[in-house]
């Protein structure tokens, strides 16, 4: 039974947390415990020496977070995992493993509006720059990477025009530069993608979305592929003496899992931006029906595709899923499961019909946040990347009249009755405004 490679449904459901070894409870205990009592001071000496492996301070690592950690790499297919506080969190503290001040990032630009502040006004500020690149012009992108770069970023689905990464291509181009390809896979999840079977090198979610899928937490997660050559001379963070641990070396000291060591060991534990256990709780149970809940999403989100498609009231859809589209192929490729269920349409009538549409929903809920169980509905241009100037908006795709959905789990029927009459109250109000 050791040898088998289980399924991920039965990973979604059992990795990481085998019975309680005490109790025998078959859920995961709950360690909401902010401390360790440690068994000697010899031992605690070697846990803070980083010369052994145990639990020292929840902000560091804890039980029942290590268990969610454990499952996401299951589900990913990583070496390991890391969780942070926040999806932003997760990428800072990626970022904030690999670079410093007078380095360079080239990320791709049709992506979430708070990454795209996190990189331009925080980073810019902590002196590391970033360079934004379509993220489908690969020989921009090559051309953008300097001897400084240190990871090439990109989102399996673009947030929130839907533009699908070429996995493979821009592994390929970072691999070639010796820089990690790191991929926030949020939309998809492992269930629809994971991108280290493509060549991603690290991988981040905001587990607040599908992960958790209940809208009841906030958290994130890094998971590291264990494959790249973190000593190849250009991550001298990891390859040279650390001063935070007596001039440790993490490569030297801790080989293929350098990256995820100093992740926790320094940047988690320094910048205290750690997951509680209830989150991490709440995030396990939501991981057990991840496989069925998104095998409703995709279908919901087709449903509400082609239902809107059809309709006068709609200037554009913007679905991977539909052959027209112009990366129906890479979402083929990288989604065979589906193309998600958060896309974008563009409503007759721009900005104000857009406002008058979400205004008169009254199943879809207007808030800030996807995948939840719950379908969601929100104007990107006014809320998620609102930091951003007109250029900034149309470089990420983000067009006056685009509306987003996240479609959720409710009956496909009493969607499109919401979205049916919304259409004809927005358009109907806006055809009758005054000039």
């Amino acid at each position: 039974m050791q040898d088998r490679q289980f399924g991920f449904a039965t990973r979604a459901i059992h990795a990481g947390t085998p019975p309680d070894p005490v109790t025998g409870s078959r859920v995961m205990p709950l360690y909401q415990t902010a401390a360790y009592v440690f068994g000697s001071t010899e031992q605690a000496a070697e846990l803070f020496q980083l010369r052994s492996y145990g639990h020292i301070y929840s902000r560091i690592s804890n039980p029942t977070v290590a268990a969610f950690e454990e499952r996401m790499a299951s589900l990913e297919g990583g070496l390991g995992a890391v969780a942070f506080s926040s999806g932003l969190a997760a990428q800072l503290g990626v970022v904030l493993s690999l670079a410093q001040n007078g380095d360079h990032l080239v990320c791709s630009q049709n992506i979430y509006g708070g990454t795209i502040t996190q990189f331009t006004v925080l980073l810019k500020r902590l002196g590391i720059e970033t360079t934004f690149v379509p993220a489908d012009d690969h020989a921009a992108i090559a051309a953008a990477v300097k001897p400084e770069t240190k990871l090439l970023f990109a989102e399996t689905i673009g947030n929130p025009a839907g533009t699908i990464a070429d996995l493979k291509a821009l592994a390929g181009i970072a691999h070639d530069a010796g820089i990690p390809l790191v991929v926030d896979n949020t939309f998809a999840s492992p269930y629809l993608c994971r991108p280290i079977e493509y060549g991603a090198d690290i991988v981040t979610h905001s587990a607040t979305k599908f992960i958790s899928g209940h809208g009841t937490v906030i958290g994130g997660v890094v998971v590291e592929s264990g494959r790249f050559p973190w000593d190849n001379g250009r991550f001298p963070l990891l390859s040279e003496a650390s001063p935070g641990y007596h001039n440790k070396v993490f490569t030297e000291t801790f080989g293929e899992y350098a990256f995820l060591m100093r992740a926790r060991a320094e940047i988690l534990r320094d910048v205290g931006a750690q997951m509680a256990p209830m989150d991490a709780w709440l995030l396990l149970l939501g991981l057990e029906t991840l496989p069925i809940r998104m095998e409703a999403h995709v279908r919901n989100a087709r449903a509400m595709a082609e239902f809107l498609d059809k309709r006068p009231e709609v200037e554009w859809v913007s679905y991977p899923g539909f052959a027209s589209h112009p990366q129906h192929k890479l979402a083929e490729k990288y989604l065979p499961r589906g193309a998600g269920s958060i896309f974008t349409f563009g409503i007759r009538g721009g900005r104000e019909a857009a406002r008058r549409f979400i205004d008169a929903l009254e199943l879809w809920s207007h808030l800030a946040n996807v995948g939840d169980m719950k379908s969601l509905v929100i104007h990107p241009a006014s809320t998620t990347h609102s930091q951003l100037d007109g250029d900034e908006l149309r470089k990420s795709g983000v067009a006056p009249e685009s509306i987003r959905l996240s479609v959720g789990l409710e009956d496909a029927d009493d969607l499109m009755w919401d979205l049916d009459n919304a259409l004809k109250a927005a358009v109907r109000a806006t055809e009758n405004a005054p000039a």
